[in-house]
């Protein structure tokens, strides 16, 4: 009973959801790429790697497209939660929800982003490596009867945010 507890409690432990631990602009060339859904619109995703005391920080903004599909309303969130942020095969980061939303842009550089600092060593190395951005393919909205079923399904296709609104 004891021991069902503990690994009860270890596995909440480990679902725990990421909060941004500080907020910081991201450097002039951020990682940039996203996707799309098969109904319209998409996402985008900027990502940018700096060092914080000693450890490897992960910063990032997200963006959605003004136009989609109903059926896409919302869902922009489950799939940053199932992101993640990848450097040397070995993931720094999974769960991409700590990141600002922001509004499409043509360039993300500069902008106020969420960043969590990862258990990594900072490397120096790691400064001129680009950090890989994985969003899994993955079924959004699924409706249906006897008749047949409609899917949408979210792609990682590169950015998918589109262009922001023109000013009026």
């Amino acid at each position: 009973m004891r021991t069902s507890l503990i690994l009860g409690i270890l596995a909440l432990a480990g679902c725990a959801t990421l909060e941004p631990q500080m907020l910081a602009r991201l450097g002039a060339d951020p990682v940039v790429s996203g996707g799309s859904y098969d109904s319209g619109g998409g996402l985008s995703v900027a990502v940018d790697l700096r060092e914080q005391q000693g450890r490897v920080m992960v910063c990032g903004v997200w963006a959605q497209s003004h136009q989609q599909s109903v059926l896409t309303m919302g869902k922009a969130v489950d799939v940053m939660g199932s992101g993640s942020v990848y450097l040397d095969d070995a993931a720094l980061v999974r769960g991409l929800v700590f990141m600002r939303e922001v509004p499409p842009a043509v360039d993300y550089a500069g902008l106020e982003a969420g960043c969590v600092v990862t258990e990594r060593a900072w490397q120096a190395a790691y400064a001129e490596r680009a950090p890989v951005i994985r969003l899994p393919r993955q079924v959004v909205h699924v409706e249906g009867d006897d008749f047949g079923h409609f899917v949408v399904t979210f792609t990682q296709t590169g950015p998918g945010a589109g262009a922001p609104r023109p000013a009026r």
